[in-house]
């Protein structure tokens, strides 16, 4: 019986650190690689509009200042477009979206 006493402690710790993954995610804390990649896909793509750092005096919407807890609200914006937005889901991947998702949530260093 060792084994399986062992086998549920592998599967807790397993299941411990997917959650810990998950709760670090939804509270805003990304890899470097994650923000990096945003960063440059909003570089490329976001930065005409809405400004090298996020904020541009000729678009109404800060990303600095993007309320942290509507993800919601800007993954639909970036898919589906918003005003004078266009849609960008045909363009990027999920992965590609999460990972502006990520940059705006960092925030741009000043």
């Amino acid at each position: 019986m060792p084994s399986s006493k062992a086998g549920v402690l592998a599967v807790s710790v397993a299941l411990a650190a997917l959650t810990v993954q998950a709760m670090a995610q939804s509270s805003g804390q990304f890899s470097e690689d994650q923000v990096k990649r945003g960063a440059d896909i909003y570089a490329q793509n976001c930065s005409p509009c809405h400004g090298p750092r996020m904020k541009s005096p000729e678009v109404p919407v800060d990303l600095l200042k993007f309320p942290r807890d509507e993800k919601a609200r800007f993954l639909t914006s970036v898919t589906k477009g918003k005003n004078q937005m266009p849609p960008w889901g045909g363009l990027f991947t999920p992965e590609e979206i999460e990972a502006l998702w990520a940059y705006v949530v960092a925030g741009e260093k000043q």
